[in-house]
């Protein structure tokens, strides 16, 4: 499958033009399903997924023009046939993952067996928010409040081969400025790629790509 992993949906006309070519087609013309199922374990979670799923927060996505969206929800796959479900996705020309907790997400995408799925498609565009562009690396890291332990690395689903820290030098989040990006994909033993809002990565048959009208830095392992 090809990849446009972004800190905060299709924010300008590079990353909308990255996207339609990704496709292969207008946006207009292209069926999504939407993964809001990461954004849960936040305070106000059911209000943030409703507000991705009707296109009304600032990471444009769902509200895109698609000829038809979906909604996929992962913690309801295990309880539905799996034929159905996996019928919707094979179907889908794009899937647009949103952010939230990347912790929580990669246990659902396990868990509800579309991991396992994804591999498999060949023609099928992933189109990353946030969490949902850093769950595809081999590992990733992720930042929290526990003074002992601020930093966790865990392993990811190893669609690509690098990882992503998102939100680069953004206002609403101090633990992503250029600094601590920089010290925290040292202990990421993958390449990382630290990008603002304005940016995504791009991969199309395994050639990668980066895409910006904003600021990004590729860090790579020092061991």
């Amino acid at each position: 499958m090809n990849f446009l992993l972004t800190s905060a949906g299709i924010s300008n006309p590079s990353l909308h033009t990255a996207l339609v070519d990704l496709l292969g087609k207008p946006i207009s013309e292209a069926s999504a399903l939407c993964i809001p199922t990461g954004i849960y374990p936040f305070p106000g979670g059911p209000v943030m997924a409703h507000r991705f799923i009707s296109g009304t927060t600032t990471s444009p996505m769902c509200e895109l023009g698609w000829k038809s969206l979906g909604v996929l929800e992962l913690t309801a796959l295990p309880s539905i046939d799996t034929a159905y479900w996996t019928a919707a996705v094979q179907e889908a020309d794009a899937l647009l993952v949103n952010g939230g907790d990347v912790h929580y997400l990669y246990r659902w995408m396990r868990e509800s067996g579309l991991a396992d799925l994804l591999p498999s498609l060949r023609e099928t565009v992933y189109v990353g928010i946030s969490a949902g562009s850093m769950v595809t690396a081999p590992v990733f890291g992720e930042t929290y409040d526990n003074p002992e332990q601020p930093f966790v690395i865990e392993h990811g689903l190893g669609l690509v081969d690098f990882a992503v820290l998102p939100h680069l030098d953004h206002e609403d989040h101090p633990e992503s400025s250029a600094a601590n990006v920089k010290r925290m994909a040292a202990e990421v033993p993958v390449p990382t790629y630290g990008i603002d809002d304005q940016t995504a990565i791009k991969g199309v048959d395994g050639t990668i790509e980066v895409v910006s009208e904003g600021q990004w830095r590729l860090f790579t392992p020092t061991t």
